[in-house]
């Protein structure tokens, strides 16, 4: 789709790179020519994913297990970043968390707990990056919202409070940041499978992912390498006149009806206590 070298010689950090659809977008920039820099907290996942993507793409990858949350650690993570590769010119915002709940039975915690790493994360790297962006003459930020960003959506609260206002700071810097050469965009991925997303988001047994494809009507999921091509397409040079804009890929999902989890009301209260269960567990 691309030529082999449309990302040659960028830099380009990629936060919550070790998994998921962060780990395949990492992928597609390597095979397009990038240096990677892959953040999330866990070492050994990072390393991991590191050793796949160069066995695969030949890419130089650096890793730099960084909780987002906390922005000296992010500081640090880009300093890394400039001492390795000489300077930053892209930066993926694609690091997440989410669950579903019903809202009256979040705790302040759980609510606080999502908005740190998907808002002030964001933000955190933003700032960094940015600022070693405008060292070097400018560069592209990218960042993963949802569609229920504009729409909303019943169930996941936190995420859409955090991922709305990740879309008005991919809007208001794309007007503030333009003097510097920095564009600012973003993607609003529709369902995408994930092994992560799909065990926190999809409950087993209430036949809710056949339900999730029907809403959408191209009658399918997203495929990692759609998003992946997308993505590098907003890295690029060849998208300079695109700032400020979120492009959706959902199959035309959150056209046919608003809030990818509002289905959910009709999850009786013993599923909800079995995930609440589980996701402590887990913690």
């Amino acid at each position: 789709m691309f030529k082999n070298d449309l990302l040659e010689n960028k830099t380009i950090i990629i936060t919550g790179g070790g998994t998921g659809l962060g780990k395949s977008m990492a992928t597609r920039f390597g095979e397009l020519g990038a240096n990677l820099v892959l953040t999330s907290r866990r070492e050994a996942v990072l390393d991991e994913a590191a050793r796949e993507i160069n066995d695969k793409t030949g890419a130089e990858v650096l890793t730099v297990p960084t909780d987002i949350r906390h922005s000296d650690q992010v500081t640090e993570m880009v300093k890394k970043a400039v001492d390795k590769f000489g300077k930053i010119d892209c930066l993926l915002n694609n690091a997440a968390g989410n669950f579903i709940s019903p809202t009256e039975n979040l705790s302040e915690n759980a609510f606080r707990t999502i908005i740190d790493i998907v808002l002030i994360g964001t933000f955190n790297c933003t700032q960094a990056a940015g600022k070693a962006m405008r060292k070097s003459g400018g560069g592209a930020i990218l960042n993963i919202v949802t569609t229920y960003a504009f729409t909303g959506s019943g169930y996941v609260v936190p995420s859409a409070c955090a991922k709305g206002g990740v879309l008005a700071m991919t809007r208001s810097l794309a007007v503030e940041w333009a003097k510097y050469g920095i564009r600012t965009n973003a993607i609003a991925p529709g369902p995408f499978p994930t092994k992560g997303a799909w065990k926190r988001l999809v409950p087993p047994g209430l036949n809710i992912e056949k339900k999730m494809m029907e809403r959408v009507p191209l009658k399918r999921f997203g495929e990692h390498e759609e998003l992946a091509n997308l993505a590098s397409y907003l890295m690029a040079d060849e998208s300079g006149y695109m700032n400020g804009e979120v492009v959706t890929m959902d199959g035309g999902e959150w056209l046919k009806g608003a809030g990818q989890f509002n289905e959910l009301e009709r999850m009786p209260s013993l599923a909800w206590k079995a995930m609440d269960i589980a996701r402590k567990r887990k913690k």
